[in-house]
């Protein structure tokens, strides 16, 4: 866009904004400390100019929209600070298994593609005894409402819709195993009961549903999740960052295919892997 290009588009942006904002050139005048002949001449169809920076940005402040849009810049209104807030958020983290929250991204992200990276073991996945077990009472709710839940989201699980990844350190599920740690006050015949039921519903729900493993000494990952094409959370313990912007979703979805790419064992052979570890506790 070349400067005359640039110049007619600031002066069409900057009449419609002053019209949305049912300011006349002398309101916006006396607003912005100029004179009217100033704003007339940046209005002018016959000698349309670009204003210095200091007015562009009088005036974007007074209409409420970003300069750069004023200049053709950009095509979002929003001030700097206002897409960012936009773009990134944060949110309070419950500590609990059936925080509201998650629920609600869940519901809003189904018929699209939903990547994980839990914490600990993915909650949805857990049985009843090591819900209790890691939660008990909190926040309010007894430890049966929790599993009430819970239960609620295995079912969105089995939902027809559902495409649902998971990847999570091999070395976090053969702590659990092994009782280590995090785990080492649940009982083994718990953690025996939590294996079965994770390499029952590895089976029951592939390929709606599909988990890997991989190596946290050869890459990283903090929690995570990917709703679809709309929303990102990373969790940090107490809170959220939400993260709605369109190319920080893309990049936290290419670090989830990396893990996934670069896993040590498939979705489909979760099952077997799960097997490997019964037989050690059996």
């Amino acid at each position: 866009m070349d400067k005359r290009e640039r110049a007619r588009l600031f002066q069409e942006r900057l009449a419609q904004a002053m019209t949305e904002r049912n300011l006349s050139k002398s309101a916006l005048a006396r607003a912005i400390r100029a004179d009217r002949s100033t704003v007339s001449l940046l209005l002018s169809g016959d000698t349309a100019r670009l204003p210095n920076a200091q007015l562009a940005a009088e005036c974007a402040s007074e209409l409420g929209v970003s300069t750069d849009w004023l200049l053709g810049l950009t095509d979002r209104r929003e001030k700097s600070a206002d897409i960012l807030q936009v773009a990134m958020r944060m949110e309070t983290a419950e500590r609990a298994p059936s925080d509201d929250a998650i629920f609600r991204w869940h519901e809003q992200s189904r018929g699209m593609k939903v990547r994980h990276v839990p914490a600990t073991l993915p909650d949805m996945l857990k049985t009843e005894s090591v819900l209790r077990f890691e939660y008990g009472d909190t926040l309010g709710r007894t430890s049966d409402q929790a599993v009430t839940d819970m239960r609620d989201r295995l079912a969105y699980l089995r939902a027809p819709d559902t495409d649902y990844e998971i990847a999570m350190p091999v070395d976090a599920l053969d702590g659990f195993a092994r009782g280590d740690s995090y785990w080492a006050d649940l009982p083994v015949d718990l953690r025996i009961e939590q294996l079965q039921h994770l390499k029952r519903l590895t089976e029951e729900l592939y390929p709606s549903l599909r988990l890997y493993l991989f190596d946290r000494k050869k890459i990283f990952s903090a929690p995570i999740t990917v709703y679809g094409t709309f929303q990102a959370t990373i969790y940090i313990g107490r809170v959220y960052f939400v993260l709605s912007e369109r190319r920080q979703i893309l990049e936290l979805t290419r670090h989830f295919d990396g893990l996934v790419r670069d896993a040590l064992f498939e979705a489909r052979r979760m099952p077997d892997f799960i097997t490997e570890r019964l037989d050690r506790l059996l």
